[in-house]
Order: structure tokens, then sequence, then C-alpha cells
């Protein structure tokens, strides 16, 4: 397998490599779980978040650049009403950040962050609305929600007479950590021949490895196979109760974009799956009394309860500014008034991981009863 690719967000490292890069006037940051948890973690005002689709491609087209400028122009204003006096090193970064990004590849969106202390640009996988944020945090929603769409997962590559295993977090694919791959068939000749290791023997043993990998990692498996290898290991394998799927042909050498272009179907498959636990879940905990439905409700109960799963539609916005009394939220429309947090869903979204509750993020129409979001809560 190829340890190098040519796109900038899909790649494959023998050695795992910090989740920021620094470079100057900003960094750029591979999507997956420590960069968003880097993210939700700072805290500065003003946290300007630029969330724009583009066209994936070799390098941005104009009328993306056109839409990032503008973005841009309206932080500036924003800025300069709210006299934001330091100002503009924040816009310098974004513009820098900007004119790296209209020579690198496309995917989907692009998501550029920019405060006094950090500044980040990450390519998205999934399309977004267009937008401006500035919050005294990042919004983060996107990233999240990219991340849903390509969940850290296992990935096992396989042939007559090699395994390889592969993790891939976000649009990374990187070998698994350990020395138990890549297992190799055992010849005793040149040519094989009939000392070697049989075929059987061979597959049970890379089944053995295999479930040593997922114990100490268990996440969703995605085998890679030519048939009929592939259906051979998964009807005697002993670690099949993740499967997300199966996917046909040698690819031990195909590289970490195609790979994640085969994968990406496959984990859509299993996402819908997550999407009926999340529905079931909701139903389960709505016969015991722990599910709110409001977002003012469930805003209150996600810091002071013990929050589990939080279900919202993709496309749910929710501008509003805190009450006197701190905790509760009060609607609002003028979104770009400095006390109006931009998007209250998002906020919630970091309060409930960072609470150690999960996130499914659903299409419209897919909660129950006409509502946007479902937030359950542990029972005491």
């Amino acid at each position: 397998m190829s340890l190098t690719d040519d796109t900038p967000n899909t790649t494959i490292s023998a050695d795992p490599s910090p989740a920021l890069r620094s470079f100057r006037g900003g960094v750029a940051a591979q999507l997956n779980a420590d960069t968003v948890t880097v993210l939700q973690a700072m805290r500065a005002y003003p946290s300007i978040s630029l969330l724009a689709n583009t066209t994936p491609g070799p390098r941005l087209e104009k009328n993306d650049l056109a839409k990032l400028l503008r973005l841009t122009a309206d932080a500036e204003q924003r800025l300069r009403d709210e006299a934001i006096e330091d100002r503009h090193p924040i816009l310098d970064a974004l513009s820098d950040m900007i004119s790296r990004a209209a020579g690198e590849r496309c995917d989907r969106a692009v998501a550029l962050f920019a405060s006094p202390a950090h500044q980040c640009r990450v390519t998205l996988p999934v399309p977004v609305v267009d937008r401006c944020v500035i919050d005294p945090t990042f919004a983060t929603r996107d990233l999240v929600r990219s991340l849903q769409h390509s969940p850290r997962h296992t990935v096992l590559l396989l042939s007559l007479d090699e395994a390889r295993l592969l993790h891939g977090n976000g649009t990374v694919l990187r070998p698994a950590p350990g020395n138990a791959f890549p297992v190799y068939r055992r010849t005793y000749s040149k040519h094989g021949g009939r000392d070697s290791e049989r075929y059987d023997d061979f597959l049970r043993r890379v089944d053995r490895a295999l479930g040593a990998a997922l114990r100490l990692n268990p996440m969703p498996l995605v085998l890679i196979a030519a048939e009929p290898t592939g259906s051979k290991f998964r009807r005697m394998s002993r670690n099949m109760s993740r499967l997300a799927g199966l996917i046909t042909g040698n690819h031990l050498n195909t590289s970490a974009a195609t790979l994640s272009d085969l994968i990406r179907p496959v984990l859509s498959g299993y996402l819908r799956s997550r999407t009926q636990e999340a529905l079931e879940l909701i139903e389960r905990r709505a016969n015991e009394g722990l599910v709110l439905r409001d977002i003012g409700s469930a805003w209150m109960a996600a810091r002071w309860e013990r929050p589990e799963m939080l279900a919202v539609e993709e496309d749910f916005f929710y501008p509003a500014r805190l009450a006197p009394d701190g905790d509760s939220l009060i609607p609002a429309d003028d979104v770009d008034h400095p006390d109006v947090i931009d998007d209250v869903v998002d906020e919630l979204i970091e309060i409930v991981l960072g609470r150690g509750g999960w996130i499914a993020l659903l299409p419209t129409g897919q909660l129950p009863e006409g509502t946007q979001l479902a937030l359950t809560l542990r029972r005491r």
C-alpha cells in the first residue's frame, strides 16, 4: 500500500502527525476528532467561523473564492461595527488562509476559523450552510457532522497471503497501532508448496489478530477482500458483530483517496443504522420521562442534568441571547448583535459532547412529533 497520497485531506501515514500543522497565518488541520476537540476548547472573543460550500476539484473555483471573500467582508463589517480594535491580525489570518486554499484541492466545503489566539482551516466532505459566525467560541457543528459521515472505523485489507489493518478517523487512514499487522501467510520455500501455511489457518490467525485489535479499539469494521476470500472470512470470523460492510476486490495497493471513496457509501449505510438507534433510544427514554424536545429545556438540562444523547436535525439553527438569569434563552433575529449567540445548537452540541454524551445529526423530518431536536437523559 502507498504510504502517501496526493490529496491533502486523505492520507495514510506510518507516523501519526499532530492534529494541527502550523504555518504562517494559520494552521491546516486534518478533519478528525482531535481537531474538533482542539477547536471546541478555544475560548476568545471574537472567534470567527467562516463556513462555505466549494466545488470538489484540484483548486478553489473563482465563484467559491468570491464567496469566501464576501464572508470575510461580512466579518470585517461586523467587527468594525463592534469597534473591535485588534481585528486586523484576525482578518489578515483569514485572508492568508483563503489565499492558500485557492491553490489547493477542494472537497464539498471548507471551514475557516480565526481568533486572537488561533487560526485553522479544515476541508469538509459534506455541504454546509454558507455563513459567517462570530461568537466567543468556534462553530464546530459541521465538523461534528462531517465526522459522523465518516466515523472512526477499522479497515481490514485481506488477500490470499496478506492482511493489513487501518484505522480511519475522519478522512485520514493510518496503519493500526501495534505490531500484530501486517500479517503474512507463512511459506517455507520460494514458491510456497505443500509445507506452506494452510489457507484456513492463515485466515484464523488473521482473525485472532483482528479480535485483539478490536478489543483494544472497538470500532465499526469495513472488510475489503476479493471473493471468495471476503465471504469465507466473514463466515469463519468471530469478530463480525460490528461489521459495517464488505467491499469486494484486492485493494492492498490502492491509493488512500480511492479507498476513502470505496468506504464512504459503506459507512453511510452504517450511519443509517445509527440514526435508527438514536430514534429507538428516544422512544425508550420517552417512556421513562427522560426526553426533552425543545431547545430551552434541553439547554438547561444539558448543563444541570446528565445528558446522554442529543439528536438534532442538520438544518436546525437557533440564534438566541442569554436571559438575565444566565440560564434561559431568549430567541433573537438580530444575529449580528454581539450579545447574540449565532447558533445555540452548536453550543449545545459542545456541552453534550463535553459531558460525555453522543450526538445524532439527522435529516429533516426524522424526529417524531414535528420536533427539531431531542435530548435524552441518563437514568439517575
